[in-house]
């Protein structure tokens, strides 16, 4: 294993030395240390450290598992001029992400045949699984331009969704500079997926406010305990898995004309500022968009489905939207007064009071992140406090695997899962097929929560419990 020498609480660090450019901070409570740290997690980030371009330190977060080039719950910052970009740094699943919608309505009052009425309404309506197409491909052909470079702005304007939507969703649902002529037919092909959660860890959950934290910064969220909630947790889907596998090759054939040396295949990298990083950023911000696309027509479809079951306006269950956070992204920002592309695989941009880009109704107390637990674990919505801007303003996803897909199917029982998840209604009857998926294949959600909550990275607003979810068979 590296060295990694203690460099501060819940914090730990291996030095630059052979081909790194930067040093290695991995956050990590003495729990997680002791029992979740992969080698290979570690030797990914100090890949990434190895690049040219790459700025001191490169990050692991509490969540952290091996991944494809850079780990997931990697973060890695590239100096915006001289640095480098890569498709695998940024993730398969791009802008992966989650949104929470807030409701009036308590959850003490439905009983079981009531959430499963909802969770088949919206099963109706929403497709979950690999491969799975929307029910509303037909509209998805005839938009799909536009609802790829304008995002969920023209998504509103025909109707799927509030305009109040577009407030509490990072970067109002759209990032600019999408280009589809620079995507592969191949990707274009496997976009016919708005409104629906594909495989693997993606979920749509009602669950309820279990504990608050912090009332005032709940009460500015729009949360209040017992409150019925919902969470949806999904991406690009196909689309942006091709955009990086054709661009991850694309990269690979190009590095050796800039005299890039390439520590693994998966950290493929070009110059931001070439032909082919140009093409890229344009090419994922239409992956991006095309997820707050996705996150948004599910919302319309979940709030379509409140009305069938409850026979009224959704608007009378509330169901406005709390916030929507990206994850799998690189970003221009700027931190300390120096421009940096910012990758986040498997990380979550978390800003705190003050920070200009912020939504407005957010600016005194920065805006809610969102970090789902596992399938019938505790989820968290937590605030992010100064000290952040030390890691990027950045914070972790999820709670991060401890056992691969293939060793959680081998390892879990049908039996492990059903008791795990104790009265957790579960969407289909096949426990067998979310195995990989179980709370035992995961790291511990309050000691991941726990890693920045005790060092003041973060602070915690509002645990949620769940109720019923719906997931999707197969690993996207």
């Amino acid at each position: 294993m590296p060295v990694l020498k203690p460099a501060g609480q819940n914090c730990y660090r291996i030095h630059r030395h052979g081909k790194m450019n930067a040093d290695v901070l991995v956050y990590l409570n003495q729990q997680l240390f002791q029992s979740s740290l992969e080698d290979q997690s570690l030797q990914q980030l100090m890949d990434a450290a190895s690049l040219k371009g790459v700025i001191d330190p490169v990050v692991g977060m509490p969540d952290i598992h091996s991944g494809f080039g850079l780990p997931i719950g990697g973060v890695m910052a590239m100096d915006a001029e001289k640095g480098l970009i890569s498709a695998g740094a940024v993730g398969m699943d791009i802008n992966c992400g989650v949104r929470l919608l807030q409701t009036n309505i308590d959850p003490g009052g439905l009983d079981k045949s009531t959430l499963r009425e909802l969770i088949k309404a919206i099963e109706q309506r929403v497709p979950s699984g690999v491969g799975r197409k929307s029910k509303h491909h037909n509209l998805i052909k005839s938009n799909f331009k536009a609802l790829v470079e304008e995002g969920v702005p023209y998504l509103i304007e025909e109707g799927f969704g509030r305009k109040a939507d577009l407030e509490a969703i990072e970067d109002r649902g759209v990032i600019s500079g999408a280009d589809l002529n620079v995507v592969s037919k191949e990707a274009r092909k496997r976009g016919l997926q708005l409104s629906t959660i594909g495989g693997g860890n993606h979920f749509i959950e009602l669950g309820f406010v279990e504990t608050v934290f912090d009332h005032h910064t709940a009460a500015v969220y729009g949360l209040r305990k017992g409150m019925l909630t919902v969470l949806i947790h999904t991406g690009s889907r196909g689309f942006g898995h091709q955009i990086c596998n054709d661009f991850t090759a694309i990269m690979k054939e190009k590095a050796p004309a800039y005299k890039i040396e390439l520590p693994s295949a998966g950290l493929a990298s070009v110059p931001i500022k070439s032909d082919t990083g140009e093409k890229y950023l344009a090419a994922m911000a239409c992956a991006i968009n095309f997820a707050f696309c996705n996150r948004q027509w599910i919302t319309d479809d979940v709030r379509k489905a409140f009305s069938t079951v409850f026979g009224d306006d959704d608007k009378n269950f509330d169901l406005s939207l709390v916030y929507d956070v990206a994850h799998n992204t690189a970003r221009f920002e700027e931190i300390g007064g120096r421009s940096m592309l910012i990758h986040r695989k498997g990380a979550t941009r978390a800003l705190p009071t003050g920070h200009s880009e912020n939504p407005e109704q957010y600016r005194l107390t920065g805006h809610p992140v969102i970090i789902p637990g596992s399938m019938g674990t505790a989820s968290y919505v937590v605030r992010a406090e100064p000290d952040v801007s030390k890691i990027y303003n950045s914070v972790n996803h999820g709670a991060g695997r401890v056992l691969s897909r293939r060793s959680a199917k081998k390892e879990i029982s049908v039996d492990d899962l059903k008791s795990e998840l104790s009265e957790v209604i579960v969407s289909g009857r096949n426990f067998k097929a979310y195995l990989d998926e179980a709370p035992q294949a995961y790291k511990d959600i309050e000691m991941v929560i726990d890693t920045f909550d005790e060092i003041d990275m973060i602070s915690k607003v509002a645990r949620l419990l769940p109720l019923a979810v719906i997931k999707g068979e197969g690993s996207d």
